[in-house]
């Protein structure tokens, strides 16, 4: 069992996958699981015990029929798969912040002690970013595309300024939100320091809050975002759209939400769905590891390495 062995001990760390939309993410972690344990189990069995046994059999060099106990080493097949099954039949796989199923975009996953890595991503409250799609001139009610169209509106009057004068304001309103669950005191010199390197971050859960929103593109009635927030949901980035659209004196639904970083984990750093083997997850956990350390340490203590304030 040392090959399995050796490849279940690399299996401890954290590692991205692109979440295709329509794929709820139970329904992929669930996937990894399988194919991780496929990997494991799929590894050379080690050679089977020998043990010793009397066998019946003819007698040498006799030529009457007599039959004689001979002692013969044979494999013992007790711990064969056939005959006990898989030697692994249960890894558990942690999710990171998580992605409903019309979203699409970067996923973090957890095997081993990479889970606990995952409440250190939480407990850091790093930004993500988003490209939000939008469709001027009609609304539904649960702010998508696809759902129950409940209004109309025409669009002709919207023009890229008035747009990026819209996602100014919003910007400007939740850098005053952020300032204020970071509760930090802006005249001090730790302050000055976190703001400079772009550290400042609430301490404790809050509600969303966007730290940068632009406009990527804008083809009326079709206008796609770019959004870097936290503790969002794909729900509030909907309902957003939707808010943009009656600031513009019309309406607007989304038709597209799609993670392109979660932390330090790029769409570069995402596995695609022929990706999810082991030995791709491994390389991958192998790859990311010391990035990941560095960066927790540097988002878990922001104050490191700044000089301290100088006491009266």
């Amino acid at each position: 069992m040392g090959s399995r062995r050796l490849a279940l001990a690399r299996l401890h760390g954290l590692f991205a996958v692109y979440k295709p939309p329509g794929l709820k993410w139970k329904h992929l972690r669930d996937t990894v699981e399988l194919q991780l344990l496929k990997g494991v189990n799929a590894g050379k069995p080690p050679a089977p015990e020998q043990r010793v046994r009397f066998l019946l059999g003819p007698m040498e060099g006799s030529e009457e029929k007599a039959l004689t106990l001979t002692a013969t080493s044979v494999p013992s097949l007790t711990n064969h798969p056939l005959v006990c099954g898989p030697a692994f039949t249960s890894l558990k796989v942690g999710v990171g912040h998580r992605l409903d199923a019309q979203a699409s975009g970067v996923l973090v996953l957890g095997v081993g002690h990479g889970r606990s890595l995952l409440t250190d991503m939480y407990n850091a409250h790093l930004t993500k970013d988003y490209t939000v799609r939008g469709l001027l001139g009609k609304a539904t009610d649960d702010f998508c595309e696809d759902g129950r169209l409940v209004e109309k509106s025409t669009y002709d009057h919207v023009t890229r300024e008035k747009l990026d004068r819209i996602l100014a304001l919003i910007q400007g309103s939740y850098q005053k939100a952020l300032v204020m669950y970071s509760n930090l005191d802006l005249q001090t010199q730790e302050a000055y320091d976190m703001a400079v390197r772009g550290l400042i971050r609430p301490m404790n859960k809050s509600p969303m809050l966007i730290t940068g929103i632009r406009c990527l593109h804008f083809a009326p009635p079709e206008f796609l975002l770019e959004v870097q927030c936290m503790h969002e949901t794909q729900k509030q980035l909907r309902k957003l759209v939707h808010e943009i659209g009656l600031e513009l004196k019309t309406t607007a639904v989304c038709s597209q939400v799609r993670r392109t970083r979660d932390g330090f984990f790029t769409l570069d750093d995402a596995l695609l769905r022929t990706q999810w083997d082991i030995h791709s997850i491994q390389n991958a956990i192998q790859a990311t590891a010391p990035r990941v350390a560095v960066e927790l340490e540097k988002s878990l203590r922001p104050g490191l390495g700044t000089p301290a304030a100088p006491q009266p």
